[in-house]
């Protein structure tokens, strides 16, 4: 299937490693110019450098903290600067700790509201009069599973990434009039660095992988690929008529009807 992404702008946020990677990687095969960002330059540079010699088309890497107002108003000014526009936002973001909700302070909610949350409402507001431009404008926000069953020790991030959903639904409803598809996609495990933090201490990597595996019905971790592969279907012309939902990535994992 040609997904006409050819030439179209992609700018992809958190995009140095795991499924920002992925999805940067995946829409620059498909014809995409891409922009990437995230705090590691030196790793988001090697990035850009990898991703460009596999696809053979031209990947940019620029430096940007999504918590920093300041540093993602001069990222999205940058982007659409170096290739005339932006028609694909991918907002990405790592995800906050893990534990218990007694044991997080207000210190930790902020931290948690900066990065997923409000990382998405501010390069969505500064990428619109980009997207407005462009003949079917994309945002695409990469969430968790976690929005549609119960993730254990996930409470700062079920909280932030269910507003992505409410805002995202909103936003769908108010940019439909500018052409512009608003959706989100729900990863479950995927065999990331991230996901390998998540081992207790003293248990093998390999060993816990799998029996995590062991509760999704395909019982098997996910690729980063297969996640990126949804996020360049929803980028692409054939999703013109998908809005405002939340398509999960995770093997069946979640059993909830609705």
């Amino acid at each position: 299937m040609d997904l006409k992404l050819n030439n179209k702008i992609a700018v992809v946020l958190a995009a140095s490693k795991g499924l920002g990677r992925a999805i940067a990687t995946t829409l620059s095969a498909e014809g995409a110019k891409v922009i990437i960002g995230s705090r590691n330059e030196a790793e988001l540079t090697k990035t850009a450098v990898e991703i460009k010699q596999l696809t053979g088309n031209e990947v940019v890497a620029i430096q940007v903290d999504v918590t920093n107002l300041q540093q993602i108003e001069s990222f999205i000014q940058k982007a659409a600067a170096i290739f005339g526009g932006i028609d694909i936002l991918v907002n990405n973001a790592g995800g906050p700790p893990f534990d218990k909700f007694e044991n997080f302070d207000d210190a930790a909610w902020q931290n948690a509201f900066n990065l997923n949350l409000m990382s998405v409402a501010r390069a969505s507001r500064l990428a619109l009069p980009y997207l407005q431009k462009s003949n079917g404008g994309r945002i695409i926000n990469l969430i968790s599973v976690s929005v549609k069953s119960v993730l254990a020790t996930s409470v700062l991030s079920t909280s932030m990434r269910m507003g992505v959903v409410g805002m995202a639904k909103m936003m769908a409803d108010e940019f439909a009039s500018y052409n512009i598809t608003v959706n989100n996609v729900a990863p479950g495990t995927m065999l990331t660095e991230r996901i390998t933090k998540t081992v207790p201490p003293g248990v093998d990597p390999e060993e816990a992988l799998k029996k995590r595996a062991e509760n999704i019905p395909l019982k098997r971790i996910g690729k980063p690929e297969e996640t990126a592969a949804v996020v360049a279907f929803l980028a692409s012309e054939q999703a013109a008529y998908i809005t405002g939902v939340t398509i999960p990535v995770d093997g069946g994992a979640n059993r909830s009807i609705y």
